[in-house]
């Protein structure tokens, strides 16, 4: 089961509902090892309204307070072989896994998310490298 952080609601307006999912290893600039994407880039998406959460290898007891001391707040945390999960309890018009390694890349497409290597991001890598504002749903 995926952990959800208390207190959120969806929106009712016609806004797009984007949910972004990270990996930390090799993707997170703190992850071990490091990956390009700084913690700023999930503040910004936070900040512009979507769903950010982290599925990872990493213990659930860990993704929280780790996010929480780069000033991320995950709307969930979990293994991304759970990202099925995540995609049931959040309706979103996009669901968008960010990773390094061919495991993150099959997780995420089973769960029907799109995949994004970090190995396709220009660095230094910014919030619309993960999604463009300008993204809107298709017809």
């Amino acid at each position: 089961m995926t952990t959800t952080r208390p207190g959120h609601s969806a929106e009712t307006d016609d806004t797009p509902r984007i949910l972004v999912s990270f990996d930390i290893d090799g993707t997170m600039e703190f992850g071990d090892p490091p990956g390009p994407v700084p913690a700023e880039v999930a503040r910004e998406l936070v900040g512009r309204g979507y769903i950010v959460g982290v599925a990872s290898d990493w213990p659930r007891s860990s993704q929280q307070p780790l996010w929480s001391r780069h000033g991320v707040e995950p709307e969930f945390v979990g293994g991304k072989h759970h990202l099925h999960e995540v995609k049931a309890q959040f309706p979103a018009d996009r669901y968008v896994h960010v990773g390094d390694t061919d495991v993150d890349e099959r997780y995420a497409l089973l769960a029907g998310f799109e995949f994004l290597h970090v190995d396709e991001l220009t660095e230094p890598v910014v919030a619309d490298d993960i999604h463009d504002a300008a993204w809107t749903p298709p017809l």
